[in-house]
């Protein structure tokens, strides 16, 4: 008896042994963030992709092009493509690795690493894309059906914009007989993309550097305290005269004063707004609205809360801004001009 029971003892901790190891085995284990491991890994998972696409396809139909041709048609592609018009990458060095090419594309004083395979077929950024197939940008999707915003008494219109964005600036051009049309029957506002970092001016960031943070700081002052007619007419003066002088300080500073003494702005009143905390707190008001909206390019148009992605011209944003009554006012039966901007194009 007493031997039988030292063999069931033996056998019960060697199974303690073996419970105990495998929990340590189940225990999940402490594991320390890389950042570096990380982007390998989505940057092998990425390659195992690409490498799917290309070496799925037998050798003997693959056509090898030269480095230049290639380098040349991903920087095509990707001006074509993927940038904003009125940017563009330039080619800075192509070379062979793993198989494939690696073209180095200049951007804005950046050097950017882009992938295409030898073959000149698919660019790799961080998934293939095919060369051949041209992107369809977001925008460009609602170029057919009808727009139907939400329905409201009066209409609440937002324009996004950034002031020296050629994009919006168009669009302003092609809202402002929508709102010599329709007056006060909608609610007109104009908002602004950017980033207030703190409390002072030169915490603004804007996507053409401070002379337009400024400007968007002044036009929010001028909405606010004149009248729709003195604002947007505003508007048109800077669009016709100061759009080009956005670069130059000085000269646009004279041109937006100049402006606005033609229309009776009180000169002072505005730049004590606009460079103080009261311009600055309307701007973070709008920063507040473009992240909830998710709103990057100008210009975003929304209606009622819905955004609208149709053609820019005066004729269709009336429809648009008139679908948005609950009972269409009159004026919505006058028809408007139906030349402007396309679909696409923005700043972002």
């Amino acid at each position: 008896m007493a031997e039988e029971r030292k063999e069931e003892k033996k056998v019960e901790e060697a199974k303690h042994k073996t419970d105990h190891k495998e929990e340590k085995k189940k225990a999940p284990k402490s594991i320390k963030f890389n950042v570096w491991m990380f982007t390998t890994a989505v940057f092998l998972i990425a390659f195992l992709i690409l490498a799917y696409f290309y070496f799925s396809k037998p050798v003997d139909q693959m056509k090898v092009i030269d480095p230049e041709e290639a380098g040349k048609k991903a920087v095509d592609y990707i001006n074509e493509n993927l940038l904003q018009p009125g940017t563009s990458v330039s080619l800075d060095d192509v070379e062979e690795i793993a198989g494939i090419y690696k073209v180095v594309v200049s951007y804005q004083g950046q050097k950017i690493p882009v992938y295409i395979t030898k073959d000149g077929n698919y660019l790799f950024l961080s998934n293939p894309l095919k060369t051949s197939e041209k992107i369809i940008r977001e925008e460009e999707s609602q170029t057919t059906g009808e727009f139907d915003a939400p329905d409201n008494e009066k209409p609440d219109v937002e324009l996004y914009v950034m002031s020296f964005c050629p994009y919006g600036v168009q669009a302003e051009n092609a809202m402002k007989p929508v709102v010599d049309l329709l007056k006060d029957k909608a609610n007109f506002k104009i908002r602004f993309i950017a980033n207030v970092g703190g409390n002072t001016t030169e915490s603004v960031s804007s996507l053409h550097g401070m002379n337009e943070a400024k400007e968007d700081l002044r036009q929010l002052c001028i909405q606010k305290y004149y009248d729709q007619t003195t604002f947007w007419n505003y508007l048109m003066k800077i669009s016709s005269k100061c759009f080009s002088l956005y670069r130059d300080e000085a000269a646009l500073d004279s041109c937006w004063k100049n402006a606005s003494r033609e229309l009776g702005i009180d000169i002072n009143k505005i730049e004590n707004c606009a460079y103080g905390s009261e311009g600055l707190d309307m701007l973070k008001a709008d920063e507040s609205l473009t992240r909830e909206y998710g709103i990057t390019g100008s210009p975003t148009l929304l209606i009622n809360g819905q955004r609208y992605n149709g053609p820019r011209t005066p004729e269709d944003f009336k429809k648009a801004v008139c679908s948005g009554f609950v009972a269409e006012p009159v004026e919505c039966s006058r028809n408007l001009s139906t030349t402007g901007g396309a679909v696409s194009g923005g700043c972002a």
